[in-house]
């Protein structure tokens, strides 16, 4: 298959999500949201930079197992709303999160997160420990991602796009630049409809503008510290985390730590996978996501 055609599968792959979807007003935006299923409840929380449809390959099988999927793209995020007069934060997107859940009417549910979506994960931890979540969540489930500010070994781009440099690097960004970027993360080779596909939701309605604001949570990540890694080293909830452990981010070096903070940690390795191990190997994910969020295991 040539490139031109893979591209245009592409787009047909994100118009077929894009049209399952419905539209969530929050805050005077346009959320971009999506249900599957007609199950228990699960909340699916995406990472940065790209979008719910990293879930893609992961929601027939959860469906399968008796879930109904909850995806929404962040506000910034893919298919959502896009203000760069925004003031971008996790505490933003937990309530996003809270809101939505609250809006479909869900006293109880699971949690699958990746990336960022961790750290919003571990923001509603936190609110849920303190009594200040009107859901509860019975199981958590993560994967890579910065748990630990400590070990989060961030990108040479990603640091660039925190700095003053940002707006420069964001306007100078390619598609070939971010493929390049988004594969040095991974373990296997992406193939080009994958990262084409993260391209388009990431440049979707003008995005490339707002990145430097979307990753200040890498410094929100540092001074919420206690707060964050003490929702998930006493999480009074089962936590399971699921790991390509050849994620040079969060990868073996963030296992260790967690191993190290964690009692009786609940870990599931997974060799010669990077950072998106929902893309990168989603059956390797799916089964233990699944047995966990049933409590099969």
């Amino acid at each position: 298959m040539g490139l031109d055609a893979e591209r245009r599968r592409v787009v047909t792959a994100l118009q077929g999500w894009r049209a399952g979807g419905e539209p969530f007003a929050w805050r005077g935006h346009e959320i971009f949201a999506r249900v599957d299923g007609t199950g228990a409840p699960l909340l699916l929380i995406h990472g940065f930079p790209t979008a719910s449809y990293d879930w893609a390959p992961i929601v027939p099988a959860l469906v399968g197992a008796g879930f109904q999927t909850i995806t929404l793209d962040l506000i910034g995020f893919g298919f959502s709303a896009k203000p760069k007069s925004f003031d971008y934060s996790v505490m933003a997107y937990a309530d996003l999160c809270a809101a939505f859940v609250a809006h479909r009417g869900i006293s109880r549910l699971k949690v699958l997160a990746h990336d960022l979506g961790d750290t919003v994960a571990q923001e509603l931890l936190a609110r849920q420990r303190g009594g200040a979540l009107p859901f509860t969540i019975e199981r958590l489930c993560l994967l890579n991602g910065g748990l630990f500010p400590e070990t989060h070994r961030a990108r040479p781009v990603q640091k660039l796009l925190a700095s003053r440099l940002g707006p420069l690097l964001a306007k100078r960004t390619t598609e070939a630049r971010f493929a390049a970027s988004m594969q040095r993360i991974c373990a296997r080779e992406l193939a080009a409809d994958e990262t084409h596909a993260m391209w388009k939701l990431v440049t979707e309605h003008d995005g490339l503008a707002i990145m430097p604001a979307l990753i200040r949570y890498m410094e929100e990540r540092r001074v919420n510290r206690a707060r964050w890694v003490g929702a998930i080293v006493d999480p009074q909830i089962p936590v399971r985390v699921i790991d390509g452990t050849d994620d040079p981010v969060s990868g073996a070096h963030m296992i260790a730590r967690y191993r190290e903070l964690v009692r009786d940690p609940d870990i599931v390795e997974l060799d010669g996978v990077g950072h998106y191990p929902q893309v990168e190997a989603p059956a390797r994910v799916s089964a233990p996501a699944i047995a966990f969020l049933t409590g099969a295991s």
